[in-house]
């Protein structure tokens, strides 16, 4: 029997991403880390449900050399100490690269799927942006979109459309017993 996944963006989703003229960036350091109200009670929730938790996250920063990779590894310790997640999965490739993991692509979700024995239309992708929502869509896989208002392009297509970590793994948790 195929397993049930939820993917979940890191920044925005888990922690509190960095807003910059209305853009969000990922924290430079362990210390910027803060893991957003809430999120760690409902990501036990969702492991108690019997799913799989898979952070799928683009770190294009790694290859426009502002960002070690080491920083984000430290990042992925960090929040994998205080959260139950099963896999960091990650992008350091830039969108010119032309690589299958940087979402809107589907590829880090096709690996943990594959990883985990995942069944993708019976599994979820989590994102506060529009590629986190385009890659789910192009996985199979029901989307919810975190709307922080962020001033840039928006999906129009998602299952869901929420405002918090919270309200994303409720409505999860809600279909499930459906």
């Amino acid at each position: 029997m195929k397993r049930r996944a939820v993917f979940l963006d890191r920044d925005g989703v888990l922690n509190r991403a960095v807003v910059r003229e209305g853009k969000p960036y990922p924290p430079a350091s362990v210390a910027e880390v803060e893991i957003l109200p809430g999120v760690v009670e409902a990501l036990h929730r969702l492991k108690e449900a019997g799913f799989v938790l898979i952070v799928v996250s683009n770190q294009p920063d790694v290859a426009r050399g502002t960002t070690r990779q080491e920083t984000v590894e430290a990042i992925n310790t960090f929040l994998a100490e205080h959260l139950p997640v099963d896999r960091f999965l990650m992008c350091y490739h830039d969108s010119s690269d032309g690589c299958d993991c940087r979402k809107p692509r589907h590829g880090m979700l096709l690996a943990g799927a594959r990883e985990f024995g995942v069944d993708l239309a019976s599994s979820f992708m989590v994102g506060d942006r529009w590629r986190d929502v385009e890659a789910g869509i192009a996985a199979g896989c029901k989307t919810i979109f975190i709307d922080y208002g962020y001033d840039e392009k928006h999906s129009q297509t998602c299952d869901y459309r929420v405002l918090s970590t919270q309200e994303a793994v409720m409505t999860i948790l809600m279909e499930d017993q459906t």
